[in-house]
């Protein structure tokens, strides 16, 4: 008859336990050794093997979808300032902004790079809002007849759930250090000191914005409030209303520079931002999906805007 395992000699259970415990310290050690090969790779691939070679050049940074603050792309601008080899900057837009301290940080750093480098915003379908705040760091903006420029205003949205959580039977409760702490909070309206504080956090974002629009586009600043009452327009109004200075893509944009900017014709264009992909880019993709799949993390995702934002609407994209 077979002894039940518990009656085999204690000995052996430790004996078996320590070599499954071995054979899989020894699989992670193999993985962990794997996901760094790899990671250097990607890293050789991505940053030091020759892409498109050396020589003079037109740098194109591109910026897309929902705007926020990014450490690299601040430090990819100072790069560029640095760079010899770059002659002339293009930013191509297609954005319906996003918040204002990330149209802020674009706008200051285009104004660094403008002060070093030639600098030229093509609007494609879309630069609103703080889009519009990246565009007007440039020297010139141009925009096609029918792209959708504008929306200069800042803006912060409240819900008020309260009647919705009184229907479903939950109280929400809190103790605060004051009495504008977390406010204004999403079970109750927005009225009186909570209002009139947002309103002040949004009054002096909106001026910020007119005066630079003003100073930028060398428009009184009574003729800018007219326009910035929210409103979107085509780019054929936009160059009416002083907005934008030509109809025109990259094409229009490089021809501008080598005639006003003294840039030398034919000079190639090369993608700056977001960094070009390169020939081991699937591997460093490869281990933060594996990375991402690892915590459970979604691939992708929208950004999610928190605070003030100027944006033509919420959830739009280009």
């Amino acid at each position: 008859m077979t002894e039940p395992a518990s009656s085999y000699p204690a000995s052996a259970h430790d004996a078996l336990a320590a070599d499954t415990f071995r054979r899989s310290r020894g699989v992670w050690r193999s993985l962990a050794l794997l996901a760094a090969v790899i990671a250097v790779l990607a890293l050789f691939g991505r940053f030091a093997l020759p892409g498109e070679g050396g020589g003079d050049h037109v740098a194109r940074i591109t910026i897309l979808d929902t705007i926020a603050t990014d450490a690299q792309r601040v430090k990819l601008i100072n790069d560029l300032i640095e760079d010899d080899s770059v002659k002339a900057v293009i930013v191509a837009i297609n954005s319906p902004g996003g918040t204002t301290a990330g149209g802020e940080e674009l706008y200051e750093g285009l104004r660094r790079l403008a002060a070093a480098k030639p600098t030229v915003s093509v609007i494609r379908e879309l630069g609103a809002s703080a889009a519009y705040m990246t565009a007007i760091g440039a020297d010139r903006i141009f925009a096609r007849r029918l792209s959708i420029i504008g929306s200069i205003g800042v803006l912060y949205q409240h819900v008020n759930a309260g009647k919705l959580l009184d229907t479903i039977g939950i109280e929400l409760d809190k103790v605060a250090s004051g009495p504008l702490k977390a406010e204004p909070d999403f079970n109750e309206p927005m009225t009186g000191a909570v209002r009139e504080s947002i309103a002040a956090l949004v009054g002096d974002s909106f001026e910020w914005f007119v005066d630079i629009v003003a100073e930028r586009r060398q428009m009184a600043r009574s003729a800018v409030l007219p326009l910035a009452d929210g409103r979107i327009m085509t780019g054929r109004i936009g160059v009416e209303t002083g907005l934008i200075d030509a109809i025109g893509g990259e094409e229009e944009a490089l021809a501008w520079l080598e005639a006003e900017r003294d840039l030398v014709p034919d000079l190639p264009v090369r993608q700056a931002w977001p960094r070009p992909s390169g020939q081991y880019d699937w591997l460093a993709d490869f281990v933060t999906g594996s990375a991402r799949a690892a915590l459970g993390l979604p691939e992708g995702g929208p950004v999610m805007l928190d605070g003030l934002i100027s944006l033509w609407q919420v959830g739009a994209t280009p």
